[in-house]
């Protein structure tokens, strides 16, 4: 169990993690953009252009850390697109059959990247997180099988079209299997609590005490 909480608590959480190469991969990520301000002396960010500003109407590619920062409910510098891989066209196919999709080609922080993309205030991310939380159900039981009939073997041909946190779950499936295995020979002393339901126990008693 302690391997399922710690898969849990590093891609479960869409608090951005200044120590997690994982999420700082996942910001790395571009976004289309369009300026909606002109932008002094950055016009060099601009390849097909030779002016010395940015104008408005412009179309760039941004990375997330920074179209963020540019597309706020304070300030809109430029507005954002969806990237393609989350518009409907790709979550239909999703829909359809999630199984045989390779999302570690479509991006391999997909559900990383997915999450940050509800930063945004855009029509379409009710229906991004939708189809995020469906397609890793859906895509969930095969993973977790496939750790557990694929012991002590080579798993290349498995993982290769899962995405980064669905390579993690299964790596916790297999190191669960293993962990069970090691105490049913006698190998292990003990099973410990998964710190999951060890943080659980602590928030849950934290708010009894608050209400007391």
């Amino acid at each position: 169990m302690s391997s399922y909480g710690n898969a849990y608590t590093r891609y479960g959480n869409n608090a951005d993690n200044y120590f997690n190469i994982d999420d700082i991969l996942a910001t790395q990520e571009k976004i289309p953009c369009k300026v909606e301000q002109s932008i002094l002396r950055l016009g060099f960010l601009d390849s097909s252009s030779d002016t010395r500003d940015i104008q408005p109407g412009t179309k760039l590619d941004l990375p997330f850390w920074l179209a963020s920062s540019l597309c706020t409910r304070r300030r809109r510098i430029v507005s954002v697109d969806m990237p393609k891989c989350y518009k409907d066209g790709s979550r239909e196919i999703l829909k359809a059959d999630a199984n045989v999709v390779d999302l570690h080609k479509t991006g391999p922080y997909y559900y990383a990247f997915g999450t940050k993309l509800l930063h945004f205030d855009n029509p379409e991310v009710r229906d991004i997180a939708e189809s995020l939380l469906q397609t890793f159900i859906s895509r969930f039981r095969k993973i977790m099988d496939s750790a557990q009939n694929a012991y002590n073997e080579d798993t290349t041909h498995l993982t290769s079209k899962l995405d980064e946190s669905e390579r993690s779950v299964f790596k916790a499936g297999q190191q669960g299997l293993n962990d069970f295995q090691r105490w049913q020979k006698g190998q292990t002393m003990k099973i410990t609590t998964s710190e999951m339901v060890a943080n659980y126990r602590k928030r849950k008693r934290a708010a009894m005490e608050d209400d007391g």
